[in-house]
C-alpha cells in the first residue's frame, strides 16, 4: 500500500501548488489568441495544426524557466532584472511592457464588447459593468479567493472543446494534419507564413513570464515544492494548446469547409458557426470568448501592476490591503479604467487594436527571453537549479527561433 500512500501525497502536493502555471497558460487564450486560432482554421483548414506540437514544447520550456526562477529566488522577474542589470534597463523594459500590456487590456475589453454583442448587449453597458466586476474581484479579494475564481474560469475553456466536437470535423484528417506538416509549397505563400508566425506569436506573450513568476512567489512556492509546481506548468501548457487545437478544428470543419475564409473578429467566427454547426456551437464559442476576455482583462493589468511595483521597489500583492500597497492597486485601477474607457470611444477600431496587441507582444518577447536566459544561468542566483546543457540548448534555440519569427512577423505585417 506504500504506492497508494505516495500517490495520495503527490496528489495533495499538486493540489497545493496548482494555480499559477495553469492560470497563466490559459489566459494566453485571450481575445487576440482566439481570433488568431479562428482565422488559422478559417483560412487554411487543418493545415496549421502541425504547429501546435512545437508551440506546446516551446511554451513549456519558457514557462518552466519562469516558475523555476520564482521558486528558487523568491523574487519576481522585474525584481531580478533591476537587481542584476540596474534601474535604467529595468525602467525601459517596464515602459515597453506597460505599453504592450495596455494594448492587450484594450483588446480584452474589445473581446468583452464583441462577445456580448452576439446577444445584442451594447458595449456601453457590457464594458463598464465588466470593468467594475474585474476591479472588485482583485481589489476586494485576497490571493487564495482570486486564484480559485481564476482556476474556475480556466476550466471554462472546455466550451471550445465541446464546440469543436459539435462542428463534426474529419477526425482522421485532423489528427494526421497534427503530426504531418503540409506540402512544402505552402510554406512559400505569404499569407500562410503570416498566419503561422501569428499562431506562434500569440501563444507566448511577454506578460506571461512576469505574471507567472510573481504568482509563484506570492503563492509561496519554494525550491522544495518546485518539482510539483512544474507539473502545474506542464499541465497548463498542454490544456491551453489542446483548447487552441479545438478552436482551429472547429473553424476548419465549418468556416473553411463552407468557404467562409475571412472573419473580422472572434465573435464573427462564433456568429458564422451557427448555421454550420448549430446554435449551441455559437453559444459555446461566444460564451468562451466572453469568459476568456473577462479573465484576461483581470490578469493583464494585474501582471503589469506586479511588474512595475517589483521593478521600482513598491509593495505589491493581493494579500495586502489597499493602503499597504496603494501604488499597486492604483496602477491596476488606472489600467482597467483606461482600457475600458478607450473601448467606449465611438467608432473605435477594435479589430486593428486586437491585431496590434499581438504584434507588440512579438516585438517585446525576444528581449524578455534573453533576460530570462541570462538570469537562469547565474550560479549565484540559481545554485544547482541553473539550466543544464541540454535544456540550455533547447531554451536558446527557442529564443533564437522566436526572435527570427518576430522579425518575420513585423516585416510581413
Amino acid at each position: 500500500m506504500k504506492w497508494l500512500k505516495d500517490w495520495k501525497t503527490r496528489t495533495l502536493l499538486l493540489l497545493a501548488v496548482i494555480g499559477p502555471g495553469f492560470i497563466t497558460a490559459n489566459v494566453d487564450n485571450d481575445a487576440g489568441g482566439i481570433y488568431t486560432y479562428s482565422s488559422a482554421g478559417a483560412q487554411f483548414g487543418y493545415q496549421l495544426l502541425w504547429s501546435i506540437i512545437p508551440i506546446t514544447l516551446a511554451l513549456i520550456v519558457v514557462q518552466e524557466m519562469s516558475a523555476r526562477m520564482g521558486a528558487v529566488t523568491g523574487k519576481g522577474l522585474s525584481d531580478l532584472i533591476r537587481e542584476e542589470y540596474g534601474l535604467r534597463i529595468t525602467f525601459l523594459m517596464m515602459a515597453a511592457l506597460v505599453l504592450v500590456n495596455f494594448s492587450n487590456v484594450i483588446a480584452e475589453f474589445a473581446g468583452i464588447a464583441t462577445s456580448l454583442e452576439l446577444w445584442h448587449i451594447s458595449k456601453y453597458i457590457s464594458v463598464p459593468i465588466s470593468a467594475m466586476v474585474v476591479w472588485l474581484l482583485v481589489v476586494k479579494g485576497n490571493y487564495k479567493s482570486v486564484e480559485k475564481i481564476f482556476l474556475t474560469a480556466s476550466f471554462f475553456y472546455i466550451c471550445y472543446i465541446i464546440a469543436g466536437v459539435l462542428a463534426r470535423p474529419g477526425w482522421t484528417e485532423a489528427i494526421k494534419a497534427t503530426v504531418v506538416p503540409p506540402e512544402r509549397g505552402l510554406f512559400w505563400h505569404k499569407n500562410y507564413i503570416y498566419m503561422l508566425v501569428g499562431t506562434i506569436g500569440t501563444t507566448i506573450a511577454p506578460w506571461m513570464q512576469f505574471y507567472l513568476q510573481a504568482s509563484i512567489v506570492e503563492k509561496g512556492v519554494t525550491a522544495r515544492q518546485y518539482k510539483t509546481s512544474r507539473l502545474d506548468v506542464i499541465f497548463g501548457c498542454f490544456f491551453t494548446d489542446i483548447v487552441a487545437w479545438f478552436i482551429i478544428v472547429a473553424c476548419a470543419a465549418t468556416l473553411y469547409a463552407h468557404g467562409h475564409r475571412d472573419i473580422h473578429d472572434a465573435a464573427d467566427a462564433a456568429r458564422a458557426l451557427g448555421p454550420l454547426a448549430g446554435k449551441y456551437a455559437t453559444i459555446l464559442f461566444g460564451a468562451g470568448l466572453f469568459n476568456a476576455s473577462l479573465f484576461a482583462a483581470s490578469i493583464l493589468p494585474l501582471s503589469t501592476a506586479y511588474t512595475v511595483c517589483e521593478g521600482l521597489g513598491f509593495e505589491s500583492g493581493l494579500d495586502k490591503k489597499f493602503n499597504e500597497a496603494s501604488v499597486f492597486y492604483w496602477f491596476y485601477t488606472i489600467l482597467v479604467a483606461a482600457g475600458a474607457g478607450v473601448i467606449l470611444i465611438p467608432n473605435f477600431p477594435l479589430i486593428k487594436v486586437t491585431l496590434l496587441s499581438q504584434v507588440l507582444n512579438g516585438v517585446l518577447l525576444p528581449a524578455v527571453l534573453v533576460f530570462m536566459l541570462l538570469l537562469i544561468n547565474k550560479g549565484r542566483l540559481m545554485g544547482k537549479y541553473v539550466n543544464g546543457k541540454t535544456f540550455n540548448v533547447i531554451a536558446w534555440v527557442t529564443a533564437v527561433i522566436l526572435i527570427i519569427l518576430t522579425v518575420v512577423y513585423v516585416f510581413v505585417s
